[in-house]
């Protein structure tokens, strides 16, 4: 099994968020309520961000403090172990508020390693 670099984990992040993008365009918040796929499929791409996050360095994040990292991989783990509590709402505020941030925060950080 290839080792996950910072790099690796990266590519990760940027692809579920990618993923996320084109499953939700032209999508509205009711869509995604309606859809128990689209769902699946959106929180299942935070999952990977989610857990591709922790294995981050301090040193990296603190190179983008204005990106919520904490919160990051806390959504992970309710999403995981606390799925009966995962409103549709905040998913897709976090999706629409908190993805294009985090977007640019990794792509910098990417072309900060290559």
């Amino acid at each position: 099994m290839i080792a996950r670099t910072p790099l690796l984990r990266i590519h990760d992040m940027l692809e579920a968020i990618r993923g996320i993008d084109k499953a939700l365009v032209g999508k509205t918040i009711r869509d995604y309520e309606r859809s128990w796929l689209l769902r699946s499929a959106v929180e299942r791409g935070i999952e990977i961000i989610s857990e591709a996050s922790r294995h981050l360095s301090g040193d990296l994040k603190a190179q983008h403090k204005d990106v919520r990292w904490k919160d990051i991989a806390g959504i992970g783990n309710i999403l995981h172990h606390d799925y009966q509590r995962v409103d549709a709402t905040i998913i897709w505020k976090a999706v629409k508020d908190d993805l294009p941030p985090l977007k640019v925060a990794l792509l910098v950080l990417r072309e900060s390693l290559r």
